[in-house]
């Protein structure tokens, strides 16, 4: 089970939002390149990037700030927001983005989307982000009139790498992981799924351990290792200790 923190960035900073309202933010760190180094000496192995700016505004805006935390970084990153066509894709990976999340375009443009795992093979995951069992897309602002059971088959049959659930009720709000959807949509999904939304104790990386066996590639934490409800080397410890599949 891979864990990994979040680095999310608004105006250049590190920083957490509350079920992604973009005027409810917490800023942790002014520098996310020492912020992403820090997660990495603290053992993390896949540091998982959000440019929050580009999520709302639909265009990438701080590409110069994510190749800049991948060239500090010697382990890998997957990157979203605001990719939503195939060059914006293709220059993250060329700045050293290991793989791309897609969220909007994968359900409001599935020919480019198409497009897209098909020159990017192995590199594409798509985010699937619902509040109460509705997707959401642009930044989780906008309605996307679908559930995850509408897009699930046509995923399938593309070259998707992973799936992120994330349950956007939860999300920042120390709430606990829904393991009903996550332990659902793992039954249901031939594509690996990493969970995200509401992970902030040691008592939820223990509740997901089970799904790694159901198809559950790892699990995603921001708000609760920056307030400390979580403690990153602990978790990545106890994952090792159980010989990194639990």
């Amino acid at each position: 089970m891979i864990l990994f923190p979040a680095v999310d960035i608004k105006n250049g900073q590190c920083v957490r939002l509350k079920q992604g309202r973009k005027d409810d933010v917490s800023v942790f760190s002014v520098d996310p390149v020492a912020q992403a180094l820090q997660w990495q000496k603290a053992g993390a192995t896949f540091l998982h990037l959000v440019d929050l700016d580009g999520a709302f505004e639909g265009e990438p805006t701080n590409f110069s700030l994510i190749r800049k935390i991948c060239s500090a970084l010697d382990i890998p990153v997957q990157l979203g927001g605001g990719i939503r066509d195939v060059q914006t894709a293709e220059a993250y990976i060329r700045a050293g983005v290991r793989r791309v999340i897609i969220g909007t375009m994968a359900l409001s443009d599935p020919d480019t989307f198409e497009l897209l795992c098909k020159e990017l093979p192995g590199r594409i995951g798509v985010s699937l982000d619902a509040l109460d069992g509705q997707l959401k897309t642009r930044g989780w602002v906008d309605d996307a009139g679908l559930t995850v059971d509408d897009v699930l088959p046509r995923l399938e049959n593309l070259d998707v790498r992973f799936i992120i659930y994330t349950d956007i009720g939860r999300d920042g709000m120390h709430a606990g992981v829904n393991t009903k959807a996550l332990a659902e949509l793992c039954s249901k999904s031939r594509i690996p799924v990493i969970a995200a939304g509401g992970v902030s104790t040691m008592a939820d990386i223990k509740a997901l351990a089970p799904l790694v066996n159901e198809g559950l590639e790892g699990v995603i934490t921001g708000r609760a290792i920056y307030e400390g409800t979580l403690d990153l080397a602990e978790a990545l410890q106890w994952i090792k200790d159980q010989g990194g599949r639990v």
